[in-house]
């Protein structure tokens, strides 16, 4: 049985209704691919608590959660995603890549110019209609 792992992830929007966009590095698994900043949720976490803290440790700023944006399931070849998605405004900081190769702002209608990682790309499709 695969092992299913919960993950949060931050659709944090500009005063240019701009959405930031991350890449991940050739380290990480997907290398290559874009997503939405965020993380695993550890063990007692609740999921506000999480996207705080990986968004404090992956790009150095505060955020506020605002709503549960998106929820879906994707299963790879080792493992389970449950991705939450969760519209975020930052309060404190200016976003700096630090486990990612890049950060970029982009609007709705160009998410889809970016490789996305294949958990990502129902949130990303819900944004663009949205």
């Amino acid at each position: 049985m695969k092992k299913v792992i919960n993950v949060v992830a931050a659709i944090i929007e500009n005063k240019q209704n701009e959405i930031l966009c991350a890449l991940r590095s050739p380290q990480m698994s997907l290398p290559n691919r874009w997503e939405f900043p965020g993380g695993k949720v550890e063990k007692g976490e609740d999921i506000f608590s999480a996207l705080k803290r990986e968004i404090l440790e992956e790009l150095d700023c505060q955020i506020k959660a605002t709503e549960l944006f998106h929820e879906n399931t994707h299963e790879y070849d080792r493992f389970i995603i449950t991705l939450i998605c969760i519209k975020a405004n930052i309060i404190e900081g200016t976003p700096t890549a630090s486990e990612h190769s890049k950060l970029v702002w982009l609007k709705r209608e160009n998410l889809d110019s970016l490789k996305w990682a294949p958990a990502d790309i129902p949130a990303v499709t819900t944004l663009i209609n949205e």
